[in-house]
């Protein structure tokens, strides 16, 4: 039988270390292992930093809307106050320049009320209320309010009420008369009907 070689047998390594050299990672691939590791350790801290950095600018923006919708609260509420305020005015003082437009029919009236008691001249008291009541009526109309006076015009009973039928032969059949009491509108609506007499045709003797 032959005899094994000591030196060949010790000088080649056998399969096992082989594989064994194989498994185990060189210096190259631990440093590629470790710089991949913190690779990814800073990976994480940098996402985390973004998170932070996201959180801190959304609750930053929820505060800002926060006071915008606290600042637009406020504001309609201010709003609100006014227009309050504005109706409020408005009910109260509607009739001011109405008022400030008979004013001038009243100082007449006054004026007209004085000279009756200090004078006989009965005519010129007459011209004195005759300008007081043209005041008036100019007064009334400036603020949307117009006489209805259909004296000589056809009856309308939408504007008027006839209070009687008479007959008149010197007067169109079914026209105005005499108008016993003025009517009123009110921006063309009607506040008061006048108050007439209508005339008709006279009938026919059989």
């Amino acid at each position: 039988m032959a005899k094994k070689d000591p030196k060949h047998s010790e000088a080649a390594p056998t399969e096992e270390a082989a594989a064994s050299a194989a498994e185990q990672p060189t210096g190259e691939a631990q440093a590629e292992a470790a710089a991949s590791a913190g690779a990814g350790s800073d990976a994480d801290s940098q996402d985390a930093a973004a998170l932070q950095a996201a959180l801190q600018a959304t609750e930053q923006e929820v505060e800002r809307l926060k006071d915008a919708a606290l600042r637009a609260q406020a504001e309609v509420e201010n709003i609100r106050r006014r227009a309050t305020k504005d109706v409020e005015n408005a009910h109260k003082f509607a009739l001011e320049r109405f008022t400030s437009a008979l004013l001038p029919a009243l100082d007449g009236l006054e004026k007209s009320v004085d000279s009756a008691a200090s004078t006989e001249d009965v005519k010129a008291v007459a011209e004195g209320v005759a300008l007081s009541l043209k005041l008036l009526l100019d007064a009334l109309r400036k603020n949307g309010i117009n006489q209805v006076d259909p004296l000589g015009e056809p009856f309308d009973p939408a504007q008027s009420e006839a209070m009687a039928l008479v007959e008149n032969p010197n007067v169109e059949p079914n026209s105005v008369m005499e108008v016993m009491q003025k009517g009123y509108l009110l921006n063309g609506r009607l506040v008061r009907a006048a108050k007439v007499i209508v005339a008709k045709a006279p009938e026919k003797a059989d």
